[in-house]
């Protein structure tokens, strides 16, 4: 007998930050959670960096006018584990839900673009950071590194996610794909640019469903007029912080399961079909029958970034003999680190 249809709810979700309350944010997050739980909703999906806000000043500001807003997010930032984390959880829990939540990370006196994933079961399954914060973020964050390249179980499948223009990355994709992604949560911080980011944006979330045969959920924040004032007075910058909005849930054949969202607040919900994947994977599976490793494959560094190693770590793993040939090594001591880089090949 076969297995009956899998069906998961999606809500993308496409409201605007606090930018006035510390916990404003946190409590928009509660209440969106509890409005897509009473819509049937299995997993929720945030805007990029949306606790406490995305950093739009670095967008329109100078470096050189920077330096309060930058404390002032830093203030606010967010501590993984904390108490915004544990407050995530537990909405998770109460409603049985995945929520996959962008934030803005503090890890001592460095900020990172984060990505949270917590299981129906309130567990944070996966914190993952922004392998490279893109041209004026460069200023705000620190680079992640390959350790957060994951999919992980969770209650609704196999869930990955990716920042904004990590898209633009096919390898970053590729490794996700890798791992048999079946929902890949894609974050933007909308009301940035114009409308041609909407446009990108929709050819990216689109190409990497197909591409990948897997649902793409994906939410962008929202900026009121006041909130786009408060950013900056200049009209001509406020251009630059409006447009680039598109929620949206798209299926693995590519195509758009309810409309999309690309104006004020609100969320896209739609159900996932869990079946489509096979359907598209029968014709082309980019990791599986369609791939040839032999030819083409990706290799991953996905170590934790460290600061520093410990000695008994960089000693040399092969011993030299007594009589080693010292003549390219005055002092007779061996190199800090005579081992390779540790490569997972991750393909097929």
């Amino acid at each position: 007998m076969a297995s009956p249809p899998r069906i998961v709810r999606a809500a993308a979700i496409q409201i605007a930050p606090d930018f006035d309350r510390p916990d404003g944010t946190l409590e928009r997050v509660c209440d969106a959670i509890d409005e897509a739980a009473a819509k049937g909703a299995q997993l929720a999906v945030f805007p990029e960096t949306f606790v406490p806000y995305y950093p739009y000043f670095s967008f329109v500001l100078p470096p050189v006018l920077q330096g309060a807003p930058h404390l002032r997010l830093a203030e606010r930032a967010v501590v993984v584990p904390g108490p915004v984390t544990q407050a995530v959880a537990e909405r998770a829990r109460h409603h049985g839900m995945v929520v996959v939540l962008g934030v803005n990370e503090r890890d001592h006196g460095s900020l990172y673009n984060t990505q949270l994933v917590f299981d129906a079961d309130g567990t944070l399954a996966l914190k993952r950071r922004k392998i490279t914060p893109t041209y004026h973020e460069r200023m705000v964050w620190g680079q992640g590194d390959g350790a957060g390249l994951k999919v992980v179980d969770t209650a609704v499948g196999r869930v990955g996610a990716l920042a904004c223009w990590e898209h633009y990355n096919p390898l970053a994709r590729y490794a996700l794909m890798a791992q048999h992604e079946e929902i890949h949560c894609a974050q933007f911080p909308g009301s940035l640019v114009g409308p041609i980011f909407a446009e990108q944006m929709e050819v990216t979330i689109r190409h990497h469903a197909l591409e990948s045969g897997c649902f793409v959920v994906n939410a962008t924040g929202w900026l009121s007029d006041e909130q786009i004032r408060s950013v900056t007075p200049d009209a001509n910058l406020q251009k630059a912080l409006r447009g680039g909005c598109h929620t949206a849930i798209v299926s693995p054949e590519g195509k758009h399961l309810a409309p999309p969202l690309t104006e004020g607040e609100g969320m896209v919900v739609a159900d996932l079909d869990m079946a489509l994947i096979a359907k598209r994977k029968r014709m082309m599976d980019s990791v599986g029958h369609y791939a040839r490793p032999e030819l083409l494959s990706l290799a991953i560094n996905d170590r934790p970034a460290q600061t520093t190693v410990p000695m008994h770590l960089t000693q040399p793993l092969v011993q030299r003999s007594p009589d080693h040939d010292h003549h390219n090594d005055p002092a007779g001591q061996p190199a800090a680190d005579d081992r390779a880089p540790v490569l997972r090949v991750a393909a097929g």
